[in-house]
């Protein structure tokens, strides 16, 4: 097995690089402005830092739903790219979009209105409760530009159109940085807002990301060929198919987000100190797997098309050059973690106690990303690529819910065990699912056909 892990086509990697760089170096960004965020609100104080930190995660609920439904269109599109199938990926386009903006509304009125409710359900903290809420108030209308601009970018790289949304990032992160510094702090004679300013910055560039990317998608690209008029177009004959491809996708991820607030809920109820070193070191997390993100998507989208073009053979020899790919990203990833944990800790105003939470967490971190970078490339890039999102969305229940979220709970809040124990355990799933990946791909049942909207 351990030659199929080096692919025999060596143009291969420079397909999957000229795929994957591109979204690697957009997620860097993502992430550099989330960590900008998470800096100049720590600036403030450790109770307004724990606050943005739990109103986002209720918010990358909605994120990862738009990821869901996005990376399922990106199946299909991908799909009908290779089969040069262009009415079809208009379709597949509309139907998503559609679901953003229902999506976004509902999240945007349930926000609007129970903000204080959604902050209780992270923590009991007073003080975190009242920053949280400001935060969550300021960020209603971001739901409408950030799910348009997200999904509208992966169906984009889905047909080679990666450097419009990389491009608009990074003009988007500059603009974030700036919003902030002026309004976090009272700069060049605006108010002083604090948490509110960080909000605010947030919409400023997330308005900037959804002109520039949308207005590309339904102006400019001839690719898809999707303008506003399409949102309209009828689409009945091909519901059934989005259905079975694109909503386990979205359930899978939707399951994701709730196991991810799941956690989050039991870090709030350890302690205000535990959930500040939490936000630390996600930020570190997320930085250190934007290759992985990138080569994620890449296996989506490569496999979709190779299926598309019809060559079975050729696909399953690629799903073992990615599942190579995976365990080297897992090693980088595990390195940088650990190299870059101190000096992250330290630029940061959090007290002995939280410091020492901090440095355990990444190092049980560090360990996990030698498994959640195998398994994030093959399920969310090569196996979703093949069309096995039902298989995919049974999974991730299973190991999240069985195994992950028991075993923290036990861990944190019955047996109080140090923190490294704690993150460990309920980060498990992703030990599990490695494994278990690797045994999907060699029974090669993961490949499947995806009908047009022609066929019955």
């Amino acid at each position: 097995m351990l030659g199929k892990l080096i692919a025999k086509d060596k143009g291969f990697y420079k397909t999957v690089a000229v795929v994957a760089l591109p979204i690697a170096a957009q997620s860097l960004i993502t992430v550099g402005v989330n960590m900008m965020d998470t800096i100049m609100v720590g600036q403030v104080g450790q109770n307004e830092l724990s606050a943005v930190s739990l109103a986002n995660t209720f918010i990358n609920i909605y994120h990862i739903l738009c990821m869901g439904l996005s990376m399922g269109a990106s199946v299909l599109v991908s799909r009908y790219y290779g089969m040069k199938d262009q009415l079809d990926m208009r379709k597949s386009v509309a139907i998503m979009l559609r679901l953003t903006i229902t999506i976004a509304a509902l999240f945007a009125v349930f926000t609007a209105v129970a903000p204080t409710t959604i902050m209780k359900i992270y923590t009991n903290e007073a003080p975190i409760i009242e920053f949280g809420d400001t935060y969550l108030r300021w960020s209603v209308v971001t739901y409408f530009m950030l799910g348009l601009s997200l999904t509208t970018t992966i169906v984009l790289r889905a047909v080679g159109k990666a450097k419009i949304p990389l491009i608009t990032s990074i003009a988007a992160f500059f603009i974030n940085v700036g919003a902030n510094w002026i309004f976090i702090f009272g700069k060049l004679g605006a108010p002083e807002m604090g948490v509110a300013g960080a909000a605010l910055g947030t919409l400023i560039a997330r308005v900037f990301e959804f002109a520039i990317i949308c207005g590309y998608l339904f102006f400019k690209d001839e690719a898809i060929h999707f303008r506003v008029k399409d949102l309209f177009m009828k689409t009945g004959d091909l519901v059934k198919e989005y259905i079975r491809i694109s909503i386990p996708v979205l359930i899978s991820d939707g399951i994701l987000a709730l196991g991810n607030n799941s956690v989050a809920m039991v870090i709030g109820r350890i302690g205000g100190d535990f959930v500040a070193a939490n936000a630390v070191t996600t930020v570190t997390q997320q930085l250190s797997s934007v290759l992985t993100q990138g080569f994620s998507q890449a296996g989506a989208i490569i496999t979709g098309q190779t299926l598309g073009e019809g060559r079975r053979e050729d696909a399953q020899d690629q799903g073992y050059a990615f599942l190579g790919v995976g365990f080297l990203l897992g090693l980088f990833s595990a390195a940088v973690i650990l190299s870059i944990s101190t000096p992250v800790i330290n630029s940061y105003h959090l007290n002995e106690n939280t410091q020492h939470i901090a440095h355990q967490l990444m190092n049980a971190i560090a360990i996990i990303m030698l498994f959640q970078a195998t398994n994030s490339i093959m399920t969310k890039g090569v196996l979703r690529g093949g069309g096995d999102t039902k298989v995919l969305m049974a999974a991730d229940n299973i190991f999240l819910w069985v195994a992950s979220l028991p075993l923290g709970i036990l861990a944190g809040l019955v047996l109080h065990l140090p923190a490294f124990w704690i993150y460990f355990f309920l980060k498990i799933d992703q030990v599990l699912k490695a494994i278990w990946c690797v045994i999907r791909l060699r029974s090669g049942k993961w490949i499947k056909k995806i009908k047009s909207s022609g066929e019955k």
